[in-house]
């Protein structure tokens, strides 16, 4: 299809009255949180939460390397508590952004500290993790590499903060905490055969760990927990790794994986454009004849949430890496750049070809609160369902896409690396090979 027939057929959000019709309500939370104290105070035995569910961890950052490490559970809603994980389900259910704020705030954090490694301070806090089969830690272990929700009992050391954290672009929102004084597993965990297998091996470093299980069906999701409960790696460099920073490290990890398995593969022979549109953030992916390149461009509305002047100018960040990828961290834009470029490299592996990729991620004033990473990365997953529009050239798609952005032509260009120097039209690729 013409690009141009392409975006003059793409229907209008129809979400996005629900959207604003759902921030202008967003003050439900506050009625959710008043029900969430009320269903906490039914299921406290004295001071032991009994016939809790957790079905994921979370390991804070803050005082880095004594950090918080907690088990989240519902409280109330122990049959339903798979619901509560973030994962691709949270997408296809076509979750808005209150539906993440309820499931999430809706999780008891219950946490005490750890040291990520060090036995001398570890000593009086909790043992070192290297081979942490026992106490908090231990069962914080074995709920993350359990392949559903496990039973626990959980004591605990004071009422729950019932103060919201928003989370950030990376992290989802959390609900009210409490110390945890101990916690015990009321059932022996089920643990997939191959997150065994990657325990049971001392000398399998991470990232082939990490690696193996994505092969085997495992999606970032449930790595990302592993790997945060410092379960995967050479047994003497396990260590507990703050969520944050592990989402991104399995994005990565998995990214550079895909990118190896496309290396050689052929190019694509049309410059091809997909959309996607989901909780106010718009998708445009751009693939174009050529040896493996990408870039992320982000534009943040004013008004939105990390743009809140309304009125201000559209905030833009971008990223970008070449055919050998990055020897750094991304820091403009974060997570979201491994999320977006995961999402573009198993489309290309899944058809055995490789491209050149842009992805402009469009923030609007409807992204009213930060939900995490996981929309990126299942956004522009998805961006890949159905039909695309076709171009002549990368430029032209550009020129075109402009006019449904909310910045020129010109400073898309400016600020993009790909748009300023990218300009042949696919006569020029038509007797090159994918190393040319």
């Amino acid at each position: 299809m013409r690009l141009d027939d392409y975006i003059e057929d793409l229907e209008p959000d129809e979400e996005a009255e629900r959207r604003r019709l759902a921030k202008e309500k967003s003050y439900a939370i506050t009625d959710h949180l008043e029900e969430f104290e009320r269903q906490f105070d039914d299921a406290l035995s004295g001071d032991t939460l009994v016939g809790s569910t957790s079905p994921s961890i979370f390991v804070g950052r803050s005082n880095y390397p004594d950090i918080p490490v907690g088990l989240l559970s519902p409280v109330g809603n122990e049959d339903d508590a798979q619901e509560y994980v973030t994962d691709s389900e949270w997408y296809r259910d076509d979750y808005a952004i209150p539906d993440v704020l309820q499931r999430r705030t809706g999780l008891l954090n219950s946490n005490k500290r750890a040291n990520v490694d060090s036995p001398s301070i570890a000593s009086r806090l909790t043992p070192n993790v290297h081979d942490s089969w026992d106490g908090f830690v231990g069962v914080q272990r074995e709920v993350a590499i359990s392949g559903r929700p496990v039973d626990l009992e959980i004591g605990l050391d004071d009422k729950p903060d019932l103060g919201l954290d928003a989370g950030t672009d990376v992290a989802t929102p959390r609900g009210p905490r409490a110390t945890a004084r101990n916690a015990e597993l009321r059932e022996n965990p089920y643990v997939p055969k191959p997150v065994k297998k990657t325990l049971e091996d001392d000398d399998w470093q991470a990232q082939g760990a990490m690696t193996y299980l994505y092969r085997r069906g495992f999606d970032v999701y449930e790595i990302n927990s592993i790997l945060s409960a410092g379960a995967l790696g050479e047994a003497k460099q396990r260590r507990l790794v703050p969520t944050r920073w592990s989402i991104t490290a399995v994005d990565d990890t998995v990214g550079k994986y895909l990118r190896g398995r496309i290396r050689n593969e052929p190019s694509i022979n049309e410059v091809q454009v997909w959309a996607n549109e989901y909780m106010g953030n718009r998708y445009w992916v751009v693939l174009a004849p050529g040896n493996w390149e990408f870039e992320l461009v982000e534009m943040k509305a004013p008004g939105s949430i990390w743009n809140p002047d309304p009125t201000g100018d559209t905030w833009m960040a971008s990223a970008s890496e070449g055919f050998e990828g990055r020897s750094s961290y991304v820091e403009e834009t974060a997570g979201a750049y491994y999320a977006a470029r995961l999402g573009a490299l198993e489309h290309l592996e899944s058809i055995g070809r490789q491209a050149k990729c842009l992805v402009l991620r469009e923030v609007s004033d409807d992204y009213w609160a930060p939900v995490g990473v996981w929309q990126v990365r299942e956004s522009v997953r998805n961006a890949f369902d159905g039909q695309y529009g076709e171009a002549e050239t990368f430029h032209s798609a550009l020129a075109e896409l402009s006019t449904q952005l909310p910045i020129s032509h010109q400073r898309l260009r400016r600020k993009s690396e790909l748009a300023a120097g990218l300009q042949s039209n696919l006569s020029a690729f038509g007797a090159r090979g994918p190393s040319e």
